[in-house]
Order: structure tokens, then C-alpha cells, then sequence
């Protein structure tokens, strides 16, 4: 395998599920791969052992949930990366209880909604340095099924539902501003999508985050997380290259709900990075 020096994609929680696929793909492809992630990668795994070795996989590891923690292993990305072709946020989560951060702010909107806006505009730089300036953002088909969605309340909901609660919420949002941001990022060239990997066999399919009935048809009906990260990896390199700041469901540029928030909630992580991450 010949390893493409000039192609580096990072990959948010790259140790498990569909982002340990999505960089298992990227590195038989050639590519070096940043993997932003909290815990370790299976010991087992040939490609992830040799790509450690010639460092063509480089671990930066964070507890996306602290910020203290997060900016400390950013500023290590920033330090030692020359540029970054693609990022792929995919790292998430689904919870079976309301939790919040050390921030104060609820665990889903946190992680789900506005980590990764901390990321790319912490990462911008080295985006731009690249020549494919691409971002995608793993997101959820929950968001089709809000009957009803406040950006207000993302940091401090009022009440807990699982899937589509403070979940699918903030998958909406993420979605949100991925649509709002998307006119401005393209004049500097750089493209942005979100994306819904699909029912896929991982952890978080099996948590105490899912509802019993999907957790009981998940082995039936679920597919092999490869699928998810082939529905990333398609955001990226796929046929809708041309298109920016759209949400992809099933192969599909497929319309959002409740667009007349869009600006509400990109105000609202631009606010609170600019005050609370920016500053620090």
C-alpha cells in the first residue's frame, strides 16, 4: 500500500463503531489518518498496529466533554499538523438520562452540537491549508421525527425522551448550523455537510440510550457499522461534492426541519465558543 503524504483526514472518535471503520478505509486507501478520540483502539487490528508504527495514524486524545481538555489536545493538533484535507466529526452521544458537563450545559448539546464546531473552528487553519477544505458531521435520521424543536432550551432542556429528546435535538441542530454556516464557508472555499450513517451495529445502538423496541430489532435490522462508514465516507468523496451545508440521509440530499432556527442556534455555539473556548 502506498501512503498519499499529501491527504490527511481527521476523524473524531475513530477507536469504535462507524469511525474505526471510516479509518480502517482511509488508511487502506493511502491516507493518514488524526484520530481525535478518548479512549484506546483494539490491540487486535493489523492495519491500526502497522499504521501506528510508521505513524501514518497519529492518537490525540481528549475528553471531548471537558474543555480544558479538549483545548490542551487541540493546541497539540494545531502544533504538530501541517494541514488536514477532511474532517469527519463523528465522535457523539446517546444517553439514557439526562447528564451535563463540567460546563454546565446538557451532555447531548455539549458533544453532540457544539464540540464539533469547536473543532473546526479550532482546526480552521489547517483546513485551509489542505486543497479538499471538507468537513462532515455525523448526524441522525432522529431529527426527521421532532415534532417540535426550541433552540433555547439545547444547553438546559426541560424534559428527557430518548432518541427523540435532547438526542435527536441536538442532531438537529448540528444539522442546523451546518446548513447556516455553509454560504460563508464556501466563500473561502471551504465545504460542509452532515450526514445520517444509518441504523448501524455499534455501542451506542446498544445503550441504555435507545429505546427497548429498537434495541430488541437492532441485531435483525441494524447494519455492519462499515455501512456507516461508507455513508461518510460517500459525504465526503461521493456524488455531492458540488453541494454544501445539505443533510444526507440515505444517499439523499434530504430537506431539514424547523430551518427558521438555523441562525438561532449557530449564533448560540458561535457565542459560547467565542466566549468560553476562544477566550481560553
Amino acid at each position: 500500500m502506498t501512503v498519499n503524504h499529501n491527504k490527511v483526514a481527521l476523524i473524531t472518535g475513530a477507536n469504535s463503531g462507524v469511525g474505526f471503520e471510516l479509518t480502517k478505509r482511509m488508511l487502506s486507501e493511502g491516507w493518514e489518518a488524526i484520530a481525535l478520540i478518548r479512549s484506546g483502539f483494539p490491540n487486535e487490528e493489523p492495519l491500526i498496529l502497522e499504521a501506528l508504527k510508521t505513524k501514518q495514524l497519529r492518537i490525540y486524545r481528549a475528553d471531548l466533554s471537558d474543555f480544558a481538555s479538549l483545548k490542551q489536545t487541540l493546541d497539540q493538533i494545531k502544533k504538530n499538523e501541517e494541514h488536514i484535507e477532511v474532517l469527519f466529526n463523528n465522535a457523539g452521544v446517546s444517553l439514557g438520562e439526562m447528564k451535563y458537563t463540567k460546563q454546565q450545559r446538557e451532555m447531548h448539546f455539549e458533544v453532540n452540537t457544539l464540540v464539533p464546531y469547536i473543532i473546526f473552528m479550532e482546526l480552521k487553519e489547517l483546513l485551509l491549508k489542505g486543497t479538499m477544505k471538507t468537513i462532515v458531521n455525523t448526524s441522525s435520521n432522529s431529527l426527521l421525527f421532532l415534532k417540535k424543536f426550541d433552540s433555547n432550551t439545547l444547553d438546559k432542556p426541560t424534559q428527557f425522551k430518548k432518541i427523540v429528546g435532547p438526542y435527536g435535538a441536538s442532531k438537529l441542530a448540528l444539522s442546523l448550523w451546518t446548513k447556516e454556516i455553509a454560504p460563508s464557508l464556501l466563500a473561502e472555499g471551504i465545504q460542509i455537510r452532515s450526514v445520517c450513517p444509518g441504523g448501524n451495529k455499534t455501542t451506542m445502538t446498544k445503550n441504555s440510550g435507545m429505546p427497548a423496541y429498537l434495541i430488541l430489532i437492532r441485531n435483525l435490522f441494524f447494519s455492519h457499522p462499515s455501512v456507516g462508514a461508507s455513508r461518510l465516507y460517500d459525504a465526503a468523496f461521493g456524488d455531492f461534492t458540488q453541494k454544501t451545508g445539505i443533510f444526507l440521509h440515505k444517499g439523499k440530499d434530504t430537506a431539514l426541519k424547523f430551518t427558521t432556527q438555523s441562525h438561532n442556534v449557530l449564533h448560540k455555539v458561535n457565542m459560547i465558543y467565542k466566549k468560553e473556548f476562544g477566550a481560553r
